[in-house]
């Protein structure tokens, strides 16, 4: 990595910091910092939901898993197309029935204040550990390429690792901080042109070093079945099978894209019902889009490494396994020409920083609408409230780091470390809205009962069975379900006073 790398990375920092931090002058109270005044384009919804849900995960982790396997992954985002559906039927004409800025604010209408806060708290718990992997994920990449870099190979990978997340947390905390939800989207549209960027130029380094270009790519991953799509196994043991990708990834986008506020808090920036529709539905296409182009990316790299630089691939070799996970950013900071590694990670941190960014404004707001706002009976100013809300984006920033700094000795597979802690929550919480979308007689201690089981049952599932976690959604959700909905003929609902608007 030459100077110019550094140069590019350092520019795309400075710039995305201070064009986020830009953004600070419009905002007047805690509705304009975490929904931006319900203002803001369809299209650039959809270019931050798909950024927010294209995280670095997605751009070092997918191209790995069609390195080592093929691209049934795919059919996993066959069921995101089909929650993205369910959630536009189900939950976008909810929210639009009052000015709410959290999600888990219907199920303080509906269940009451225990419950809605119960629903928040698991939420903040699912992104902070969820979310601190994805900033670890980013900063294997960083370290990849410093320890790499003549002068600064003497350093420790872990210490290369720590000084990666503290940049990349930090520059996220400062324009998120200052920016809100506005800045968020806005850098998200941005972070997104140049991810999809880095990502497209990588695929043509990569061509290029195949000697007989995309022809041999084509003929040779064809042959060794990389491009297979289809497997239809039905075994609740396997990931990413058409049947536990379609159902499961379809009852896993209906958790995250209906009832998660990291989502759903785009939706309250749209200028109507219409508007956040539209963006939801728009930006499955253009998932499915990328998620393609990073498994081809994956197939492009099993050619070139097995094929004409086999001494490459025994590097990402460990203990008799292939690390996924390190195969693209090894590409990249090995081959790609200079100015073009620090292009290309720049991408890689847009992907990061998009994810990061939102998951601090949406926890932030959890914090201070689900629990601090109502605890202070409102008796504050607006500056006041739009203080603290900055100071909790600062807090839940720093908590993620200190989980990535963790994850360096713990993680093996991000991907699956990642989305297995989203299922494992989401599910439950997508339950309880179903109670309180489909049922009327459910009551507040029902509820609960469902919250208990579904959480009994996820434990069980995750601690003495070997179901895939592409499960975890459609079993805890219909374990919260059912339990709530059996526990309300044993517990007649009182009724619930809806909290005060």
């Amino acid at each position: 990595m030459g100077w110019i790398d550094f140069a590019v990375l350092a520019l795309y920092l400075a710039g995305i910091v201070l064009f986020g931090s830009w953004f600070s002058k419009s905002h007047k109270d805690v509705r304009d910092y975490f929904v931006s005044g319900g203002a803001v384009p369809w299209w650039a919804i959809m270019g931050s939901i798909v950024a927010t849900e294209t995280s670095t995960v997605t751009f070092i982790s997918v191209p790995g898993y069609a390195y080592t396997t093929n691209f049934t992954f795919l059919q996993l985002v066959m069921g995101y197309m089909v929650g993205r559906l369910a959630v536009s039927v189900l939950f976008i004409p909810a929210y639009f029935r009052g000015e709410i800025i959290t999600v888990y604010e219907l199920l303080g209408t509906r269940f009451g204040t225990p419950v809605k806060r119960l629903a928040s708290s698991l939420f903040l718990a699912t992104r902070t550990l969820a979310d601190g992997f994805r900033l670890f994920a980013t900063g294997l990449v960083l370290a990849a390429l410093l320890r790499a870099t003549p002068g600064l190979d003497a350093y420790s990978t872990y210490t290369i690792l720590v000084a990666s997340v503290l940049i990349m947390g930090i520059a996220t905390i400062i324009y998120t901080y200052h920016g809100g939800m506005t800045a968020v989207i806005w850098t998200d549209v941005i972070q997104l042109v140049i991810y999809l960027f880095g990502a497209v130029l990588a695929a043509v380094v990569l061509i290029q070093r195949v000697p007989g270009g995309w022809t041999e790519i084509a003929t040779t991953a064809s042959a060794a079945g990389k491009f297979r799509l289809w497997d239809f196994t039905f075994d609740l043991t396997r990931s990413y099978t058409f049947w536990s990708g379609l159902i499961g990834g379809a009852f896993l986008t209906t958790a995250t894209h209906g009832t998660d506020q990291l989502m759903v808090q785009r939706y309250f920036c749209a200028k109507s019902p219409g508007d956040a529709r539209k963006a939801l539905l728009w930006s499955g296409v253009v998932v499915f889009a990328q998620f393609a182009l990073f498994l081809l990316i994956g197939a492009m790299l099993w050619v070139y490494y097995t094929g004409h630089a086999p001494q490459e691939a025994a590097s990402f070799m460990r203990e008799g396994r292939i690390q996924g996970d390190r195969i693209f950013p090894t590409f990249i900071v090995q081959h790609l020409p200079t100015g073009a590694v620090g292009l290309v990670l720049a991408a890689i941190f847009a992907a990061a920083m998009s994810t990061l960014a939102s998951s601090l404004n949406s926890s932030s707001a959890a914090t201070m609408t689900d629990f601090y706002i109502p605890a202070t009976d409102r008796r504050h100013s607006d500056a006041h409230y739009l203080r603290v809300s900055r100071v909790m984006t600062a807090v839940w920033g720093a908590l993620q780091i200190v989980v990535a700094i963790v994850a360096i000795k713990l993680s093996s597979r991000v991907v699956d470390e990642v989305l297995g802690i989203a299922s494992f929550t989401n599910g439950i919480i997508l339950g309880v809205f179903l109670l309180g979308t489909l049922t009327t007689r459910v009551g507040q201690a029902a509820a609960f009962v469902g919250i208990i089981v579904g959480a009994i049952v996820m434990l069980y599932l995750k601690l003495f069975t070997g179901v895939s976690w592409q499960w975890y959604v459609l079993v805890g959700s219909v374990a919260t379900f059912a339990a709530g909905v059996i526990a309300s003929y044993a517990i007649p609902p009182p009724g619930v006073t809806p909290e005060p608007r």
